[in-house]
């Protein structure tokens, strides 16, 4: 009888095989990868374990780098901003450190907010983008919405009989930012309604509000005094709050981009 030997396979027909393998399997960056760091291997000499390490390795972080990329996107963030970008000289008053420790997100464990009031320009929206960014990329749950955006929905969920799922919803995202409060004013009906949000998420999850308006003013924003020293209780009861009172950077930019303009026409046009 004739023994049966090594089945063999030309290289084509195994690179084909191999492809097919990874992606049955889901490990696409290894199918990419895996030919170029053979030859690597192949000219270090490292061993076959080393070799298939960094494969797997390679498939780790690809991989991470896109769940990371997922949950920037599923938050909604209206761009991408970092504390390592917000210039704090700007605002001399603000607790840098404070503010560098809360983007290590220990106060998420804790379900503490952070609640950022300034007039309109000061970065209260870049700080807290900033904030949800690292948080995202730790993969927490994060969802950006603008005040506005929040009393549509909640009316809405109101309105289709899906309101208790849709706090229950929003209750389990790990980091919930506000953006814009005071901007509008809210209807009492609306008013109710953030408060039933912000009762579920107290003491359970971390919310990160921006305002324009200062706290006294928040009756008026709401339209009802008990409502707004309701909400304000829960908000401020376990939080870091900031008040922000510096220049505008809008304004900063508005300045440096007319004296850069100057420069041009002075010097023909050129800005040296």
């Amino acid at each position: 009888m004739r023994k049966s030997g090594p089945i063999q396979m030309e290289h084509g027909s195994m690179s084909a095989n191999i492809e097919s393998y990874c992606k049955l399997l889901s490990l696409a960056s290894i199918s990419d990868h895996y030919e170029n760091m053979a030859i690597g291997a192949t000219k270090t000499k490292i061993s076959y374990q080393e070799y298939l390490y960094k494969l797997l390795q390679q498939q780790i972080i690809d991989r991470v780098d896109r769940s990371i990329n997922a949950k920037i996107k599923k938050a909604g963030f209206p761009y991408i901003a970092t504390i390592e970008t917000y210039d704090f000289s700007f605002q001399p008053n603000l607790d840098e450190k404070l503010l560098k420790e809360l983007s290590t997100l220990s106060f998420l464990k804790d379900a503490k907010n952070i609640l950022l009031v300034g007039p309109p320009g000061v970065g209260k929206t870049h700080l807290a983008i900033a904030i949800g960014l690292e948080a995202t990329k730790q993969r927490r749950r994060v969802k950006f919405i603008t005040a506005e955006e929040l009393t549509n929905e909640l009316i809405a969920a109101r309105q289709s009989n899906t309101l208790t799922d849709y706090l229950d919803a929003i209750s389990r995202i790990e980091l919930l930012i506000i953006d814009e409060i005071g901007y509008l004013d809210i209807q009492k009906e609306s008013a109710s309604l953030f408060f039933r949000l912000i009762s579920k998420r107290y003491e359970r999850s971390s919310t990160i509000i921006t305002s324009n308006k200062p706290f006294e003013e928040w009756a008026d924003v709401f339209g009802d005094e008990v409502i707004a020293t309701a909400i304000l209780d829960r908000l401020l009861h376990h939080s870091y709050p900031f008040l922000i009172n510096g220049k505008s950077y809008r304004m900063k930019e508005l300045f440096e981009k007319k004296k850069s303009s100057e420069r041009k026409t002075e010097n023909g046009g050129e800005d040296n």
